[in-house]
């Protein structure tokens, strides 16, 4: 089966859970951010996933956010994640997702084997979305086979892309390509550290959770053959990514104080459990937030003299 390549490139925001003081989901917060993440460049939306803090959301407010980026999003592609502890709670929320008119969803199918997977991912694919994206998340292995990959985008024309979180991520993202013979989307979330050597691997997009004039400027640069260019702005952010990425709580509570800093959210509350954010972690933060505000402000005047 020959697909068309699904036109999903560039930067995917995977929108961090705004909270009130309240720890209400902060609705006119979220909004906020899909705006500013638009005016930015980004060319799509992945909510709710792990960065959202998925699991400590209720049903209706997954519902609810994603029905508030529908609204907010101006027909940029709007991903919808149907993660959930069994294959019955992702079946209603898959079900709940194409009722509200959301017809993209992320697959995050917890693995045991190749027949269960293939099972239950037909069981979700039989309810119909248009476009399905299927987390390959592994952060200490390579994931799922590629045989499994080729397999499922082989059986099933909703199969269009692929969000490899592996490690490492590099050489599967050039032998799924191959193995599809560049017709599944691939894109790159928490190996986002790796852009570079995911740009230069034919990687169509990437999805991270903050900084949206800075990524999306590195992407546009190496586009545009300014390989150079991109690099020296990448290599501006690598410290930032050193201490974000050290693990997924704390990139969420630095991208939610990065938001929060920027005037987006209005407060930079997260949900518990998770681990501890202490005044030594804030501090660092605030150097690096100084930084990428000042950087963002920098091109956002470039954009705008252009």
């Amino acid at each position: 089966m020959k697909k068309e390549l699904y036109p999903l490139h560039g930067i995917v925001t995977v929108l961090n859970t705004p909270f009130t003081k309240d720890n209400t989901v902060d609705i006119a917060a979220l909004k906020t951010n899909v705006t500013y993440a638009i005016e930015a460049g980004v060319k799509g939306f992945l909510v709710p996933a792990m960065a959202a803090e998925v699991y400590k959301l209720s049903a209706t407010e997954r519902l609810n956010m994603v029905a508030a980026v529908l609204e907010e999003s101006k027909n940029i592609p709007v991903i919808a994640g149907i993660g959930a502890h069994t294959i019955e709670e992702s079946k209603k929320l898959l079900q709940s997702h194409l009722d509200l008119g959301c017809k993209n969803v992320l697959f995050q199918i917890p693995y045991s084997n190749d027949a269960q997977f293939e099972s239950q991912f037909a069981e979700l694919a039989s309810l119909g979305p248009e476009m399905i994206m299927l987390q390959d998340w592994d952060f200490s292995g390579d994931g799922l086979s590629d045989s499994l990959i080729a397999n499922l985008f082989e059986k099933h024309e909703a199969f269009r892309c692929l969000k490899i979180e592996t490690v490492p991520a590099g050489v599967k993202y050039s032998r799924i390509l191959e193995l599809t013979k560049g017709h599944l989307n691939l894109s790159g979330g928490w190996a986002v550290s790796q852009m570079i050597e995911g740009l230069k691997r034919g990687v169509h997009a990437f999805m991270p959770t903050g900084m949206h004039y800075i990524y999306t400027e590195i992407y546009q640069r190496f586009q545009n053959d300014q390989t150079k260019e991109a690099i020296e702005l990448f290599n501006k952010i690598l410290p930032v990514l050193a201490f974000s990425n050290q693990h997924l709580d704390i990139s969420i509570h630095f991208f939610k104080r990065l938001l929060f800093k920027q005037g987006i959210y209005s407060t930079p509350n997260v949900r518990t459990p998770i681990s501890k954010f202490d005044k030594i972690h804030q501090k660092i933060a605030d150097k690096h937030i100084r930084h990428i505000i000042e950087l963002e402000y920098d091109l956002k005047l470039k954009r705008n003299v252009k």
